[in-house]
């Protein structure tokens, strides 16, 4: 168990002020995400059918919860990790034109998270997936993606100074972009989280680029599945990825926060690709790859964001349980309350 209890910590809200602040917090962002990159809210599974392959598998390590369906001749259905390919299949049906997307509430159990500060087994995240053309899939339009998300954090910062003047914003002007790669060349002796620590307190804000290709001493800066995000297609830069995190300086911790995981998706060219590369060629066969190799759905880009870490972020706080209600081991919970910390 990890756990970091800043020293001299206070809340910076009461508890029932917190559950008002995070309402506005979650309203606020949602609509002007929604309404900057012209996204639709629509409804979200909590399970999908195992074997379907429409189930995120993040690092490809992790365990999906799972139950055998009693009317369905016991087929296992498992909880979503993410909706990263369902949401893709949704712009498809619905026919969304380029330019314009969804947004859902996504709420996922993750049995094999390491429980922190940041991490709990109960995720709450927007995911959202916008259609693109083939001309968008490069560099600089997922810059100006980053770059509009970014803005409606800024805004959201500032409404929340506007109703609690003592949380004070921390956020720079502007996010920077640096590729995983140039983070190994200024820091190659540190681990990646070191790296990005060392970049967060730099830039405040730092979008890190290529995250899931192997990088040029032959480790990957974090795991990523295979069939989302484009982690292998060559950017404008010379640089794999078309993809990556946004990092923010959490004064609070004292770290790196990573606040989105997102990216342009892969193409048919870019999936077989990295099918290969992770050894799982295989999934070809499965229905949403299939239909993905055979052109029938649209390109993207997407990404998820959390949303307990968004309040988190704003609120100060400094473990993810002052805003979520989850389950946590008794002696975090014990330690924090010694550290004026109190999970929910």
């Amino acid at each position: 168990m990890a756990l970091y209890i800043p020293t001299g910590y206070r809340a910076t809200l009461n508890p029932e002020t917190t559950e008002q602040a995070i309402k506005m917090l979650k309203d606020t962002f949602q609509r002007r995400l929604a309404q900057e990159l012209r996204l639709r809210r629509v409804t979200a599974p909590l399970f999908v059918l195992s074997g379907t392959g429409i189930n995120d598998d993040l690092n490809g390590v992790e365990r999906p919860v799972s139950f055998p369906i009693k009317d369905m001749g016991e087929r296992r259905a498992e909880v979503v990790h993410s909706l990263a390919k369902w949401k893709r299949m949704k712009l498809g049906e619905y026919r969304i034109a380029p330019g314009y997307g969804l947004y859902t509430d996504m709420n996922a159990i993750r049995a094999d998270e390491e429980l922190d500060n940041l991490h709990s087994i109960y995720v709450d995240q927007w995911d959202w997936e916008r259609t693109m053309t083939a001309e968008e899939r490069n560099l600089d339009f997922l810059k100006g993606i980053v770059r509009t998300i970014y803005s409606v954090l800024k805004e959201v910062e500032a409404d929340t100074y506007e109703r609690y003047p003592h949380i004070t914003p921390v956020l720079p002007d502007q996010i920077a972009f640096i590729h995983a790669e140039e983070l190994l060349r200024a820091f190659p002796k540190l681990t990646p989280k070191e790296r990005e620590n060392e970049a967060a307190k730099k830039y405040g804000a730092v979008f890190i680029i290529g995250i899931g290709a192997p990088l040029s001493d032959g480790q990957k800066h974090d795991g990523r599945a295979p069939d989302y995000d484009d982690w292998s297609t060559v950017n404008a830069a010379g640089d794999n990825g078309l993809n990556g995190d946004i990092i923010l300086w959490n004064p609070v911790l004292e770290s790196a926060y990573e606040i989105s995981s997102m990216g342009i998706r892969v193409d048919q060219a870019a999936l077989s690709r990295q099918l290969d590369a992770e050894g799982c060629p295989e999934r070809a066969s499965l229905p949403f790859h299939k239909a993905l190799l055979e052109g029938r759905l649209p390109l993207s880009v997407g990404g998820g964001i959390g949303q307990s870490r968004l309040c988190m972020f704003f609120l100060r706080c400094a473990h993810i349980g002052e805003v979520q209600a989850s389950i946590w081991p008794d002696e975090m919970i014990d330690a924090c309350r010694q550290g004026g910390i109190f999970l929910k």
